[in-house]
């Protein structure tokens, strides 16, 4: 299924994203992880991509897992920085021979041992990427969105011109990078509504679960950490178990919250946690 049709079908489309164990480890080490997040029934499990690539097979290995043997749509993440166009068609073809049916587009971020490539070879950036896929492939495309503004564009205005040429190549919906501040998705919400914007927009949440985790993710994203966070931060930091309490309830009230606002759809940063994710996803009332 394409997901894109879920949004004309429901609201909130739920879904979560684990990332591929690293390559010293097994495969094998994900699919319990696999098994607990597909009995919570969510709506799609996006497997992330790894830096130029470097995740790339066992990518694809995991989103056909979840699609072929647990049977739960997937999204795929695909990013075009340090890949050619050939290699990129051949992940694609790949994801079609599993029948997989769902890509995330993104640039992605250039290792520091792969020189940055570009001519003609090579898909500069992600509103690329999304048109080579439309042109020449038959998936949905989701692209990514930053409440806040990406991290590396000079300004929002100019972010924001980005995220529109990413629509017009193509994008069937969006999710946002994780942010801690409602009102931050609520701006960006008006803002994409002068710009005339109208694809569906996933809200994609982050539970704090880890203190120093949380800082080092908001440090390479650029998303800010609102007052009450950083209180419960400074309170609990230092209590693993006190801060998994916390930043579940802290998710919980942010995601309640957009619930009411009538968001398209919730994305939980799972950090390949079940059972946290679980819980969320229960004291929420999204899964009994």
């Amino acid at each position: 299924m394409r997901i894109c049709e879920l949004f004309n079908a429901k609201k909130p489309v739920v879904s979560c994203e684990i990332f591929p164990p690293k390559h010293d480890y097994p495969i094998e080490t994900i699919f319990a992880t696999l098994e607990g997040l597909s009995e919570l029934k969510p709506d799609y499990i996006s497997v992330t991509y790894g830096a130029g690539g470097s995740s790339c097979t066992r990518s694809v290995q995991i989103a056909s897992k979840i699609k072929n043997d647990f049977g739960v749509e997937t999204l795929a993440h695909l990013t075009c920085v340090g890949a050619d166009r050939q290699a990129t068609d051949e992940v694609l073809t790949q994801l079609h021979q599993e029948n997989i049916s769902n890509v995330l587009a993104l640039r992605g971020d250039l290792p520091p041992e792969v020189p940055c490539a570009s001519g003609g070879e090579y898909h500069e950036y992600a509103k690329d990427l999304i048109a080579h896929i439309q042109v020449n492939h038959d998936f949905c495309v989701a692209a990514a969105v930053y409440p806040e503004g990406h991290p590396r564009c000079p300004d929002l205005t100019t972010d924001r011109e980005h995220l529109r040429q990413k629509v017009e190549a193509g994008a069937d919906f969006l999710i946002t990078q994780l942010f801690f501040d409602n009102q931050m998705f609520y701006s960006m919400m008006e803002q994409l509504d002068k710009l005339a914007i109208r694809t569906p927009v996933t809200a994609g949440i982050m539970p704090v679960l880890n203190a120093a985790q949380v800082r080092r993710m908001t440090e390479l994203c650029g998303a800010s950490i609102p007052r009450r966070l950083s209180e419960l931060l400074h309170k609990y930091g230092e209590n693993p178990g006190d801060m998994e309490k916390a930043g579940i309830e802290y998710a919980c009230n942010q995601i309640v919250d957009l619930v009411e606002h009538g968001v398209a759809g919730i994305h939980l940063y799972s950090m390949n946690k079940p059972r946290q994710t679980a819980e969320i996803l229960r004291q929420t009332g999204l899964r009994r």
